[in-house]
């Protein structure tokens, strides 16, 4: 794994290496709001993740996900800390889940 000392230097370097689509989040999938795709959690892997803490500002805390399609889209969600759970299915829960 790469080691990045910002969000941006995460998701310029991870573009910079084929991670190119821009994800949202939604319930029990992501998407890209620019192009038709839609992955549910079976659809994806994240293959890396970067979790920053912010010093002073919990605002600053996020997690940068590398996520790759079973297909072989390549792309980026960028979530805070505390995603909400609230309307997210078990699944997608559990696939965000923070491993270390």
């Amino acid at each position: 794994m790469y080691a990045y000392d910002t969000v941006a230097e995460a998701v310029n370097g991870l573009k910079l290496r084929g991670y190119t689509i821009d994800f949202n989040i939604e319930a029990d999938k992501i998407f890209c709001p620019k192009t038709p795709l839609a992955l549910n959690p079976a659809d994806f892997e994240i293959t890396e993740f970067y979790r920053f803490e912010g010093e002073s500002d919990p605002a600053d805390e996020a997690v940068v996900y590398a996520i790759e399609s079973s297909k072989g889209d390549r792309g980026l969600l960028v979530t805070g800390f505390g995603i909400t759970a609230e309307g997210m299915g078990e699944e997608m829960i559990e696939k965000l889940r923070v491993k270390r």
